[in-house]
């Protein structure tokens, strides 16, 4: 991406017509994405004040046509200015993402493997994590079941899950051992 704005600032000897229509809808993509982003999402970004102007204007555009023009603008402001430190702020947001996502999945993993075996899989969290507070964890082992058998809501597991994602974001938790990460 970083040779995108230099492939736009070169002669047409330099670089090819292909690559500069590639680098062009490439930018043309992260308009659109960018206008199509959440405002307090987009708000995060390092973006130009012309292109924030002109991303804003384009989000109150009901006409199609207008609002296509307008999209044509806003990639055309990002070719004149740096688009490298936005495409790397988006990238880092949806490094985030992933990762908050891996760590729900470890803790609903889990939940789900203590539910399923109870004290042998608390024994295996133990002696992985032995600062882990056993009792309340047993506790919501038990009443989750409880409330399971008894088909009420699964407050219970939730209190566990939100436990064990207490405990993931302080130290990530080592892999559940029924084949679950």
């Amino acid at each position: 991406m970083p040779e995108i704005k230099e492939n736009f600032n070169k002669t047409n000897e330099e670089v090819s017509k292909s690559q500069r229509r590639r680098d062009a809808l490439e930018l043309k993509s992260l308009a659109r994405d960018l206008i199509a982003m959440s405002p307090s999402r987009f708000a995060r970004l390092p973006v130009d004040e012309a292109v924030r102007a002109a991303v804003e204007e384009a989000r109150r555009i009901r006409s199609n046509v207008a609002r296509k023009r307008q999209l044509q603008f806003v990639a055309k402001l990002l070719r004149r200015s740096e688009a490298e430190p936005i495409m790397q702020a988006l990238e880092a947001m949806e490094q985030d993402a992933r990762q908050v996502n891996v760590r729900q999945h470890r803790a609903e993993a889990w939940r789900d493997h203590l539910i399923d075996r109870g004290d042998a899989a608390l024994g295996e969290l133990l002696r992985q994590r032995p600062a882990a507070d056993a009792q309340a964890i047993r506790q919501c082992i038990r009443q989750a079941r409880s409330e399971a058998s008894r088909n009420r809501p699964p407050a219970a597991a939730r209190a566990l899950f939100r436990l064990l994602r207490e405990m993931d974001e302080a130290e990530a938790l080592p892999a559940a051992t029924d084949g679950r990460s």
